[in-house]
């Protein structure tokens, strides 16, 4: 019996792990787009902090950003950043006009849904 026991509790993890797998990235083509950033999280099963932004990845390799703040100090704030897709991860201009790439992975994406893990933060967006 407890070797049935051990066996199930193992196979249970097995899956447990290949179901948060990170999502390989071979190009562009799954995440091209505009997507809604509406939350940030330290961790994934982290409570969530509400955002607002629009995110388009394009195809000429420009990420444009429109955000809104929710303190509502500024409106809307635009702004381009650099990405490419290498090495199965997004890697993104850190700052404007500044060299440094953050890399981003991305742990779940489907046609309607992403999570990006960044260096410190989750990222959530849906279509």
């Amino acid at each position: 019996m407890k070797l049935i026991q051990g066996f199930l509790a193992g196979a249970a993890l097995l899956l447990s792990v290949s179901a948060s797998a990170d999502v390989k990235l071979e190009d562009n083509s799954l995440i091209k787009g505009k997507w809604t950033l509406y939350a940030e999280a330290i961790d994934r099963h982290k409570e969530q902090v509400g955002l607002s932004g629009i995110w388009d990845f394009r195809d000429n390799g420009v990420l444009n950003t429109v955000t809104s703040d929710r303190y509502g100090r500024t409106k809307n704030l635009e702004i381009d950043l650099n990405y490419k897709v290498e090495n199965g991860v997004i890697k993104k201009q850190k700052t404007p006009g500044r060299s440094k790439m953050e890399a981003c992975k991305a742990v779940e994406l489907d046609d309607e849904k992403m999570i990006l893990k960044c260096t410190f933060v989750h990222l959530f967006f849906k279509r």
